[in-house]
């Protein structure tokens, strides 16, 4: 039987993660489960000398049957592009605060690495999105996100004009601080702080959602998976704007840039270890209040 090895990706900021990569390491080891750390992580990480190491870039997770990420939901992310581009499942452990996309707390570790040596865990394929910038009827820049593109004004003290597109129509212009196009794994990031919809992962949408607009219909739309979106810059004022991809790369855009967003090709896949509903999760990672609830009567289908 070939070795057995997961990708362990850690917040090296944060000592709890650091502490808990060692316990994770030793603990897989003994499960004669090897973990693979990047170059960048390992000097902090602290493992021991014959821990594999392996330079950050689409490779690193080759020959992997596993992702873990320990950290929140930023650490989770930036694990996704190695998780997309390699097909390899991924598994957060959250250290953060709501840690929305993972799938342990700090105290289920034990659990997780029970979990992953029995690889009893599931896995569920979550919508991305493709990211086309054009300057000039020309294609200046590719991206993609799990949770959403946002193009955001560059300026503080001047709003971005914008005009608004679904599916090769004009919608709406209006000046504001910039608009969230998000998937449905994104509805509870950025997109839920702008005052969109919460939207149920199942659920096959794009979102996009305006921030701050200066105008009276500015409403968060859900539009079809097979819809392309887009977000023209006017370059009346000469304001120039920010394109950020889940919150960590970035691409300046120039006035009259214009961003589409499209239905991803190639989706993250996310390793799961509850079949909780996703309502559960919500009431869970928001806190929030469900006292006074009763449920269906029994025997009832709950219409």
């Amino acid at each position: 039987m070939s070795e057995r090895t997961v990708l362990l990706l850690a917040h090296t900021g944060r000592p709890a993660a650091v502490e808990m990569a060692g316990k994770l390491v030793t603990a897989l080891r003994a499960a004669d489960v090897r973990a693979r750390v990047l170059e960048g992580e390992s000097a902090e990480l602290g493992l021991p000398l014959d821990t594999e190491v392996v330079p950050e870039g689409p490779g690193a997770a080759e020959g992997c049957e596993l992702i873990i990420v320990l950290g929140g939901d930023g650490t989770l992310l930036r694990g996704a592009d190695t998780a997309r581009s390699s097909g390899v499942p991924i598994l957060g452990v959250n250290l953060g605060h709501v840690g929305f996309l993972a799938e342990a707390e700090r105290d289920d570790l034990d659990y997780v690495v029970e979990r992953v040596v029995d690889r009893d865990y599931e896995v569920e394929d979550r919508m991305t999105i493709d990211v086309l910038v054009r300057t000039d009827g020309r294609v200046r820049h590719c991206d993609w996100a799990l949770n959403e593109a946002s193009v955001e004004k560059a300026s503080r003290e001047r709003m971005l004009e914008t005009v608004l597109e679904v599916d090769g129509r004009p919608l709406s212009s209006f000046g504001g601080d910039g608009v969230v196009l998000a998937t449905p794994t994104g509805s509870t990031a950025y997109a839920f702080s702008a005052g969109g919809p919460v939207v149920w992962p199942e659920v096959e949408a794009l979102l996009m959602v305006p921030i701050s607009a200066h105008t009276l219909f500015a409403k968060p739309l859900v539009a079809s998976p097979h819809s392309v979106l887009a977000v023209e810059l006017l370059s009346a004022n000469g304001q120039q704007g920010v394109l950020w991809c889940d919150g960590g790369r970035s691409f300046d855009l120039p006035p009259g840039a214009r961003v589409e967003v499209r239905r991803g090709k190639v989706p993250v896949r996310l390793a799961r270890l509850h079949k909780a509903p996703f309502t559960d999760r919500l009431v869970a990672k928001f806190a929030l209040p469900v006292t006074g609830w009763r449920g269906a009567p029994e025997g009832s289908d709950g219409a």
